[in-house]
């Protein structure tokens, strides 16, 4: 087994939100280095014809989802508050989140973003809200706020979204290994499972 594995991840996504509370405590069972990926889901959603959720596009879909993920929380001791507004404006967070790729803290950021969302129903676009994020992640508020609105925050995520566009991604959450994707939380322990014995040649599938 060689190199990392990527946890690609959209702030507003429920499925994620059970996933990114699980990755780091299972990736560090397994000895596996993990590497997380913010994106933005809405530019790849446009790229599929969809202008919203396509849990809101499809309510039958959408009723399940709600459904499930309560389900999922309680089988993994997870709280959960359905949002009075799904999916919420993930694009700050993302940024921050970006910028602040290879730092240590980002992982525990990114689970309070998802707490703040899923958890406490609060809004994850809220300046002070990050703010506060941050402060308790022992950072300065303003430098990554300044980070995540510079002309350079805003290229990478836009990278980012493209780079995850590329490598053949569709949906939050995500795992890539090499090339090769995962798409699902549920896909979690496959993703593990492939990366461990290093992959398979393609052309040996189907």
């Amino acid at each position: 087994m060689s190199g990392t594995l990527e946890f690609w991840f959209e702030f507003a996504s429920t499925y994620t939100y059970v996933a990114a509370m699980r990755v780091e405590e299972a990736a560090r069972r397994e000895g596996i280095a993990l590497v997380w990926k913010p994106f933005l889901l809405g530019p790849l959603f446009k790229r599929q014809g969809w202008d919203d959720s396509p849990y809101n596009l499809n309510p039958v879909r959408g009723r399940y989802m709600w459904r499930d993920v309560a389900r999922l929380c309680e089988k993994h001791g997870l709280p959960f508050q359905r949002p009075s507004r799904f999916p919420r404006n993930s694009l700050l967070a993302a940024r921050i989140a970006c910028a602040a790729q290879g730092h240590e803290w980002l992982p525990e950021f990114a689970r309070q973003v998802f707490r703040i969302n899923f958890v406490e129903d609060r809004d994850i676009a809220d300046e002070e809200i990050l703010a506060e994020l941050l402060r308790s992640c022992g950072e300065d508020p303003g430098a990554w706020l300044a980070r995540a609105r510079s002309s350079e925050g805003k290229e990478r995520l836009r990278a980012e979204t493209e780079k995850a566009w590329e490598l053949g991604i569709f949906g939050s959450p995500s795992f890539v290994t090499d090339t090769e994707v995962f798409w699902g939380g549920d896909r979690m322990e496959d993703a593990f499972a492939w990366h461990r014995r290093g992959g398979m040649d393609a052309t040996r599938i189907g």
